[in-house]
């Protein structure tokens, strides 16, 4: 018997007499309650007995006890404790009860502390209003993996947000690594700051530019060229050389107000972005980490029960071999043992959930903020690029005042009013030669 107890065992009736019903682990069993030390009382083949919770499986699709059970009321949802119990829960008012609620109007009242059910490192399969869901922990975070379960309904449906889509991990592939989905989030934000600062330096580059530029049309504006020209041309020679002056002022005032108005709120900017970044990065880190200590506690909680069940096991298996007061002794310490056990995975399980929870509500509140942040950053340098423009145009406008003098000058240029002005003031003589007589 010892020797195929791993392929199939013996079930025990309540007065303990030996049936001859034999099962492979994980067939279906039909249960009707969950006994202490991880045991199910249960019925297969019109046989009833108790059986070890590690050979039943739940409620597949389509089961003949699956069938008899009336759906769940709206908002409810059936969990699996750590020990094997069904629990319920509502999904609206948080309210658990071990008692399965019925869709009359009333209140359970056996309540229970725990509100979902963890099982690290594998998978656990339950059913959830007439759906069959898996759950699995994916580097410390619990995901359900839905085989017939409708699809989950986004926290903002009704835009692309931050806080809906990077809940998982993904490969690094620079470095063969997984980064967490807000990680990902502290990139984009982190290579917006980057960008920014290349913006920054960007303008600071327009603004040497221009303060170059200004320089070098106020010393052009001195040189002493052509300054002897004479007449209306003369006039508007001297008037094109003087609004290069007029234009060098305007740039250096261009180049000032890109440097307040412009560089210097980007800076400020990504200084008090970078203090932001940092703070998230701290906390959601230490969260993370939280969460995945306390996933290796379910997990070790989880093998020290399994280990507690084996030994009941095996008892179980030299009650059959042997009757006697002392093996049934000792049945009775290995299945405190296997509760205290199971307690303490249930315990673990909680705190786990805890952890998760809190994990969660930060997630989903920094990821609003740091989609805050990025709308916040995009409309300020927009804002500030529209001012770029605005100043841009100012100058144009500038620069074209100080050369419509010019224009002006240049369209009253009349050569003969020029050769007028210039014969009256330099003539020799109005008399002409004649001939000479003999």
């Amino acid at each position: 018997m010892s020797g195929s107890f791993c392929r199939s065992l013996y079930a025990f009736t309540g007065d303990q007499h030996q049936q001859g019903l034999k099962f492979e682990a994980g067939e279906l069993i039909r249960i009707t309650q969950a006994l202490d030390g991880g045991w199910w009382e249960g019925e297969k083949d019109g046989v009833k007995g108790w059986f070890p919770s590690a050979y039943v499986q739940l409620e597949k699709p389509g089961s003949v006890w699956g069938q008899f059970k009336p759906p769940l009321p709206r908002d409810w949802k059936c969990y699996m404790s750590p020990q094997g119990r069904r629990y319920y829960v509502n999904t609206i008012s948080n309210e658990t009860t071990w008692e399965r609620p019925s869709s009359t109007p009333g209140t359970p009242k056996t309540p229970v502390k725990h509100k979902t059910s963890v099982l690290t490192g594998r998978k656990l399969t339950c059913r959830c209003e007439n759906q069959l869901v898996e759950m699995c922990n994916i580097n410390s975070v619990t995901f359900p993996l839905p085989l017939h379960m409708s699809e989950q309904q986004l926290l903002k449906p009704d835009e692309w947000s931050y806080c809906d889509y990077f809940w998982g991990d993904r490969k690094d592939p620079q470095r063969s690594t997984t980064v967490s989905g807000f990680e990902v989030l502290l990139q984009k934000q982190l290579k917006g700051r980057q960008i920014q600062k290349e913006m920054a330096e960007f303008v600071r580059e327009r603004i040497r530019i221009e303060e170059e530029y200004a320089r070098n049309l106020s010393k052009l504006s001195q040189i002493p060229l052509a300054a002897h020209e004479e007449g209306t041309l003369g006039s508007a020679w001297a008037q094109l050389k003087k609004s290069l002056a007029d234009e060098a002022e305007v740039h250096l005032k261009f180049s000032s107000k890109l440097h307040s108005e412009v560089e210097k709120p980007l800076l400020i900017f990504r200084k008090n972005f970078k203090k932001d970044m940092k703070k998230f990065d701290h906390h959601m880190t230490d969260l993370r980490k939280q969460l995945a200590i306390r996933s290796a506690a379910v997990e070790k909680a989880r093998k020290a029960l399994a280990n507690r069940q084996k030994d009941l096991e095996l008892k179980s298996q030299q009650l059959e071999i042997k009757l006697s007061s002392k093996t049934e002794e000792d049945i009775k310490k290995v299945r405190r043992r296997s509760t205290l056990a199971g307690d303490d995975l249930m315990r673990c399980v909680d705190l786990y959930n805890q952890s998760q929870s809190k994990w969660f509500e930060e997630m989903v509140t920094s990821s609003l903020e740091l989609e805050r942040l990025e709308v916040e950053r995009v409309e300020m340098i927009r804002q500030h690029l529209c001012q770029y423009t605005t100043l841009r145009h100012e100058t144009d406008m500038f620069n074209q005042s100080t050369i419509e003098p010019v224009d002006k000058l240049l369209r009253s240029v009349d050569p003969a009013r020029d050769r007028e002005l210039w014969v009256r003031e330099h003539k020799t003589g109005e008399l002409r030669p004649v001939d000479m007589n003999i």
